[in-house]
Parts: C-alpha cells; sequence; structure tokens
C-alpha cells in the first residue's frame, strides 16, 4: 500500500521537476545558436532560443519585446467562425494521416462547402516497418476522419470546404520541407519526405499535433455555447492523446537515436520562433532525471496559442498574412490571417 508521505514525497519530486525545467528553459534563452537554412523562411523560423534574445528579426524595425504580446484573435467573430477554423485544421490533419495509413486522402464528399474548396498536394502511404508506429498512425487517422465529419456535422450549412493543402513529401519546395530546412534539419534544395520511414513520419507528425493542442485550448474561451465548448473540449482531450502519443514515441526512439530527440527539439524551437516572442513551446529532450512528455508550464497546465499564432505556424511565416506553407492558398472562413510577430 502506498503511504500518504510517499504520496507528497511524488508530489514534491514533481514540482521540482517543473521548477528545474523553468530553470533550463531560462538559462538556455541565454544561448544563440542558429538553425541551418539561407532562404528568407529559414532566417525567420530561426531557433526560438535566439528569437528570444533579440537577435531574428524580418526587415527593419525593433527587435521583438520579451513581453508576451498575442494578437488577438478577430473581433466580432462567433461560434461558427471558430468551429470552421479548427474544420481548416483538421482537413490538413486528416489528409495527412489518412494518407500515411491508407495511401489515398479523404473521400471527395468530406471536402465540400463554403469557400474555395482545393486539391491535396502530395500525400502517400507510409511503408511502416515498425507494427505499432503503424497502429498508431491508423488509430489517429480514424480519429482524424470522424473529426472532420463532427465539426462539418455541427456547422451543417456553414461548414467551410477543404482548401487547398500542401501535404507533399518529394518536393524540396514544399511545406514539410521548408519548415525541415528551417528547423536544421535537411539542408538546401533537399526534401523532407514524412512519407520515406516511421521516424521521418514522427517528426511530420510532431509538426502538428502539439499546436493543435494548443490551437484548441486557444480557442475555448472564444466559444460561447456550451454545447460547442464541451465538444471542443473533446477533441482538445483526444488531440492532447495523439501529441503524447507521438512525443512519447519518439523519445523512446529516441534513446537509440538521439537525433530524433534533438529533431524535435529543433522543431519546436521553430514553431517557436513562428508564434511570438514568447518561449512556450517545448521539445521532448529530458531535463534532468524527467522526461518531457507533457509540455506543461510551472503549473502542470498547457498553453495556449490565438488563431494568429496557429496561422503563423501553418503557414510558416512569422508576419501577418493570408496564405502560405501547409495552406498555399490561404484557409476558407472568417479567421484567416496569421499574426504579425
Amino acid at each position: 500500500m502506498i503511504d500518504e508521505q510517499t504520496i507528497i514525497d511524488a508530489l514534491d519530486a514533481r514540482v521540482r521537476r517543473r521548477t528545474e525545467r523553468r530553470e533550463f528553459f531560462r538559462i538556455a534563452g541565454t544561448s544563440a545558436t542558429a538553425l541551418a537554412g539561407t532562404s528568407l523562411l529559414a532566417a525567420c523560423f530561426g531557433d526560438s532560443n535566439k528569437r528570444r534574445n533579440g537577435d531574428i528579426g524580418v526587415g527593419p524595425g525593433p527587435a521583438p519585446s520579451p513581453t508576451p504580446s498575442p494578437t488577438p484573435s478577430p473581433s466580432g467573430i462567433n461560434d461558427a467562425d471558430i468551429l470552421n477554423f479548427a474544420l481548416n485544421l483538421e482537413y490538413l490533419e486528416a489528409q495527412f494521416y489518412v494518407f500515411a495509413a491508407t495511401g489515398s486522402g479523404l473521400p471527395a464528399s468530406k471536402l465540400t462547402g463554403t469557400g474555395t474548396q482545393g486539391a491535396v498536394i502530395g500525400g502517400r502511404r507510409v511503408n511502416f516497418t515498425d507494427p505499432i508506429v503503424a497502429a498508431y498512425a491508423n488509430e489517429i487517422a480514424g480519429d482524424e476522419i470522424v473529426h472532420v465529419d463532427f465539426l462539418r456535422a455541427q456547422l451543417g450549412a456553414s461548414a467551410v470546404a477543404q482548401p487547398a493543402i500542401d501535404v507533399g513529401g518529394t518536393d524540396p519546395n514544399g511545406a514539410f520541407s521548408s519548415a525541415a530546412r528551417a528547423a536544421g534539419l535537411v539542408g538546401p534544395g533537399v526534401a523532407f519526405d514524412p512519407y520515406a520511414n516511421d521516424e521521418n513520419f514522427l517528426l511530420g507528425a510532431f509538426i502538428f499535433e502539439d499546436v493543435g493542442v494548443t490551437a484548441y485550448k486557444g480557442a475555448a474561451p472564444l466559444i460561447a455555447s456550451k454545447t460547442f465548448l464541451e465538444a471542443a473540449a473533446g477533441i482538445l482531450a483526444a488531440e492532447a492523446y495523439h501529441a503524447g502519443l507521438i512525443r512519447t514515441v519518439l523519445y523512446r526512439k529516441g534513446i537509440q537515436t538521439p537525433s530524433l530527440r534533438t529533431s524535435a527539439d529543433r522543431i519546436s524551437d521553430a514553431r517557436d520562433s513562428l508564434d511570438g516572442p514568447t518561449d512556450l513551446d517545448q521539445g521532448i529532450s529530458p531535463v534532468g532525471n524527467a522526461s518531457n512528455i507533457v509540455p506543461t508550464d510551472a503549473n502542470g497546465l498547457a498553453f495556449s496559442r490565438t488563431t494568429g499564432q496557429v496561422l503563423n505556424i501553418a503557414y510558416l511565416n512569422r508576419m501577418a498574412v493570408t496564405r502560405g506553407g501547409f495552406f498555399p492558398a490561404g484557409v476558407n472562413g472568417r479567421i484567416n490571417m496569421s499574426a504579425a510577430n
């Protein structure tokens, strides 16, 4: 039987780990390790530690302030706008996972709606060699399909169509390659193919999953309907399970292949440099004797991103734009602009 003192000791240890992790990231903020990449995107998509020190900027003007100042979501939006914003993200995740698991994308019947319907660029089945990773891919693909179905059903005639989506892996100028190059995973002119093997698939999934969790948490306070809020909370929980699963597998495989952990950390840094001056994102490398599967603050809470910050990452651009990256023609709906960071 576990006695009361044992439980207290365990909780105290957890608090110490959180404190150690905060101290680690504070100290890490003094470093200025540059990410590889020579394009303008790489300059924008630089190491978050450098960004926090004001070393990275786009064009003339002062370096970003270390004080958090996220761009708020558009004013005057309603619940349908928020759910449509989420639907755009679910289209992206569903297409990636369904292609990786089955070799085919979503059926045409699930893609119609308001706005401009777009095609999917790239995508193919992964020749999985690890049956566990294959099983996970199939499970997540199934969840993402029904997320699309659920949101479309809730929105009815107001549901947006799927926009143009880039989930290709062989184009060195494609979204995955641009993101990976900016994070220093591949060199100039080299493609990053998330469908090439199990490890690349996991890294490709890592780009999306943490962003989805923070997007739903950030959107929750904007939802007026308790029914829609409950639905969003349910999807948030599912996305958090997905993110934890991907982080856990990368962490475990990283014991034998340390480059997987460092690659995930670089992706985290790249995401962090896009969404504003505050260091929010976290990689998966351990801090002290604790793993970092769950990226939380000192209170054990997941953090939020505004809709603009989410689109900074989806568009692979830290400026206020309406298209790019994984959505080459932008997203459909009223919430469609990234934040100016």
